[in-house]
């Protein structure tokens, strides 16, 4: 018989966007009329800022100086990249996680610089293995780019973790950009993931020296298509990434900033959107774990699955018997040390 097909290879979320987002975009269509402003709504701002303070327990975070509204994270990762690396020092160097999100990598190239790649593997607990880099690497590092809930094994970044990170970012003057995509889709609603900007005031860093996080509604709030999230953090950073994005022209319409303050301010269908997730997630565990070994993630959109072949040829088999598109986990990640941690696993 014929079979539909269901692509589950691109991290896309099929949940229906919330009725209340798409009412607050028809009530200001009157905005396309004027030019956004780069620094985004004070009220969008306000928001943004409200739901970091509430959600990660901040003392205060500077609307004005430390959050800038973005078109997705995507947007974000890429112009930071851009902001942040130039010619002064030479042989500028990216450090990245691998298994990856590709732009990373992308920024990286774009921006003249060389990504270094460290893995992560069930072996080292998916932890980047930051003592493989040797020091003269590590000055020549721009930016060490993070992402927790890890794509695509959901690894959540501890504390002591964060201060490691720290300290060599301290050391040697790199730049932390901590990729938070993913941050809300959890399973223990009594400890939800912890965040960079959390990590760093526990830590007594109350300015976020070297620190941008990077936030988005995609996955949140189920509008990937409206292209909206945040950057926050250093507040030096954020002035450059501001005048950077001025000449870019990356502002956000009014009309999706409208929307976007409501989101923010909303937690009702961002817990309704996670308790989906958690059905989801068990359903596909308890049907799909007796033949093919799952490992709950911490908190994650994906599964990270071992394969019993090949991870290419697993895909096309599984696409030709049954209509189902996966990634394999070999085009998440590029070979380092003589190997590419994504292989025999898919996503």
């Amino acid at each position: 018989p014929a079979r539909h097909a269901i692509n589950l290879s691109i991290g896309e979320p099929k949940h229906p966007t919330p009725e209340f987002i798409k009412q607050e975009m028809r009530d200001h269509l009157g905005g396309l009329s004027s030019y956004p402003l780069t620094l985004g709504s004070e009220g969008l701002r306000g928001s943004i800022g409200a739901w970091l303070n509430q959600r990660y327990g901040l003392s205060g975070i500077n609307i004005d100086t430390q959050v800038i509204p973005t078109l997705g994270s995507r947007e974000a990762l890429f112009s930071l990249a851009q902001t942040i690396i130039n010619s002064r020092k030479p042989n500028p160097v990216v450090v990245c996680p691998n298994p990856f999100y590709q732009i990373y990598e992308g920024a990286a190239l774009l921006a003249g610089a060389a990504p270094y790649f460290l893995n992560t593997t069930p072996k080292n607990h998916f932890t980047m293995e930051l003592d493989r880099l040797p020091a003269e690497v590590w000055d020549r590092t721009r930016i060490l780019f993070t992402c927790s809930p890890d794509t695509p094994h959901g690894k959540v970044t501890t504390l002591d973790e964060w201060k490691t990170l720290f300290a060599l970012s301290d050391k040697h003057g790199f730049v932390i950009i901590a990729d938070e995509c993913y941050s809300e889709i959890y399973f223990d609603d009594a400890h939800p993931p912890l965040g960079a900007l959390q990590a760093a005031q526990q830590l007594g860093r109350n300015d976020f020296k070297n620190l941008v996080v990077v936030g988005s509604l995609s996955k949140r709030s189920n509008v990937p298509g409206m292209r909206s999230g945040f950057a926050a953090g250093d507040a030096a950073i954020m002035k450059a990434f501001l005048l950077y994005r001025t000449y870019h022209g990356s502002a956000m319409s009014p009309v999706v900033q409208a929307a976007s303050t409501a989101a923010w301010g909303d937690e009702a269908h961002v817990e309704e959107n996670r308790a989906l997730y958690k059905q989801k997630f068990k359903a596909f565990y308890d049907i799909v774990n007796p033949v093919m070994p799952l490992v709950m993630p911490e908190a994650s959109f994906y599964f990270w699955a071992q394969t019993p072949i090949d991870d290419q040829e697993f895909v096309q088999k599984l696409y030709e018997r049954k209509h189902v598109t996966l990634l394999p986990g070999t085009y998440l990640a590029r070979e380092a040390y003589s190997v590419n941690p994504g292989n025999g696993f898919v996503r």
